[in-house]
């Protein structure tokens, strides 16, 4: 495994390098592909994301439920063992999409945001309604971060400057998005991939960029320049696949994930951030969806996140749990094999 610029001329071969410049992608530059047009990235036979005119539409016409000023948990201020047992699996919930893993002689953090505003700027925009599960300073030694997409809240510079100050992990994220983050953490340590690609963090462990059915943009002018992906880590406690964002998609990745790898130990899973359904159906798949998806890939267990944290779209904060239950027994589900963690709330498989 190399870490490696984004045309990642020296990390993959030869059919993979770049055959032409792509002057109006200010991330990326690399071969035209099934889901890279040689200017933006896309979803095959999926939809392009919704335009301003929808979005001022939803903004004005369609608030949705407001949430309260603090949603804290009892479980907050978890503390997490330096490393997980031999053959164990431990997963401890941060809040929204970050997710501390501990498996294979490995902390993983997936999505890390440790701000308390999701936002190009620090004092506007979607605010923390929860203290982290873990706090920062709490962390054991981190590995491995693994960044879905280039959204503000899944791609936090402010706490990745942090992570490169106090810990130096390795960062795996898909095309494009390393440029992102060595304009302002020049020194990080990443490594990119393509849908398909695969990163060797060692003997033991292995994870897979896969796609997943979303979109990226940092602002106006950058839309799906940089590219969004899932990822499955083979360990020796088990197989993890990991979403931090998707629609359902029909399901076509769930059942490509399961074909390509098998069954799944533990899936992590968005439940939140879905309505209104109108503008959200594409790209942020509901909770029935997501349990459609862990029956799917074909997962022993998963754990729901991107609810509760950050007011970013319609539902009530505590509806994706309520509606998860729901959808569990409608599908004669066990509602332990599918959990919603609160923040500093962890489980153990073995």
């Amino acid at each position: 495994m190399t870490d490696g610029p984004s045309n990642r001329r020296a990390a993959l071969p030869a059919k993979k390098r770049r055959t032409r410049r792509t002057l109006n992608n200010r991330y990326y530059t690399g071969p035209v592909s099934d889901h890279f047009d040689g200017t933006v990235f896309f979803n095959p036979g999926g939809k392009p994301p919704k335009g301003f005119g929808e979005l001022i539409k939803w903004q004005l016409l369609d608030r949705g439920e407001k949430w309260p000023d603090r949603f804290d948990s009892a479980h907050s201020n978890a503390k997490p063992p330096p490393r997980a047992d031999d053959g164990e699996l431990h997963v401890t919930m941060v809040g929204h999409a970050t997710m501390l893993l501990q498996a294979g002689g490995l902390n993983i953090l997936t999505d890390p945001v440790w701000s308390e505003r999701v936002s190009p700027f620090s004092f506007i925009g979607p605010r923390r309604r929860n203290a982290p599960g873990i706090a920062f300073d709490d962390l054991p030694q981190i590995d491995l971060v693994l960044l879905t997409h280039n959204h503000y809240d899944h791609l936090d510079l402010a706490t990745l400057k942090r992570l490169r100050a106090d810990h130096n992990p390795l960062v795996l994220t898909p095309l494009g998005n390393d440029t992102i983050v060595r304009a302002v953490i020049p020194d990080m340590r990443i490594t990119v991939g393509d849908w398909g690609d695969r990163a060797e963090i060692r003997d033991t462990v292995t994870v897979h960029f896969e796609p997943c059915h979303h979109w990226s943009a940092r602002g106006s002018r950058d839309r799906r320049m940089a590219l969004w992906s899932a990822f499955v880590i083979e360990t020796p406690a088990g197989k993890i696949y990991h979403i931090g964002d998707t629609g359902y998609h029909d399901g076509l990745h769930y059942r490509a994930a399961f074909e390509k790898h098998g069954r799944f130990k533990l899936a992590l899973l968005p439940i939140g951030a879905y309505e209104p359904r109108w503008f959200m159906r594409d790209y942020h798949q509901n909770p029935e969806e997501a349990v459609d998806g862990m029956l799917a890939c074909g997962a022993e267990h998963a754990v729901g996140h991107h609810w509760g944290a950050f007011r970013l779209t319609n539902e009530a904060i505590e509806e994706p749990v309520k509606a998860l239950t729901e959808a569990l027994k409608a599908s004669e589900v066990e509602p332990d094999r599918f959990r919603a963690l609160l923040p500093g709330e962890g489980m153990t498989l073995v």
